[in-house]
């Protein structure tokens, strides 16, 4: 099992969209099921994911911590 990346509010993170990769900033660590924009995120403690802003669009998505790069 991969160790969890250690990522905090304010990092720089890079990920896959099907535009290309996108940067922006990780705003928290989610760790409990969550909405976002209509869609139901299923974070939990054991399986946390990290709300992150596109620094391109302004928009917030939930990502798992593999999916993410830190810059």
């Amino acid at each position: 099992m991969a160790e969890e990346k250690k990522l905090v509010p304010g990092d720089t993170v890079e990920w896959e969209t099907s535009q290309g990769p996108t940067k922006g900033k990780v705003k928290r660590k989610l760790t409990k099921p969550t909405d976002i924009k209509g869609h139901h995120v299923a974070a939990s403690k054991d399986n946390p994911e990290y709300l992150v802003e596109s620094s391109q669009s302004g928009a917030e998505a939930a990502h798992k911590p593999g999916s993410l790069k830190k810059k």
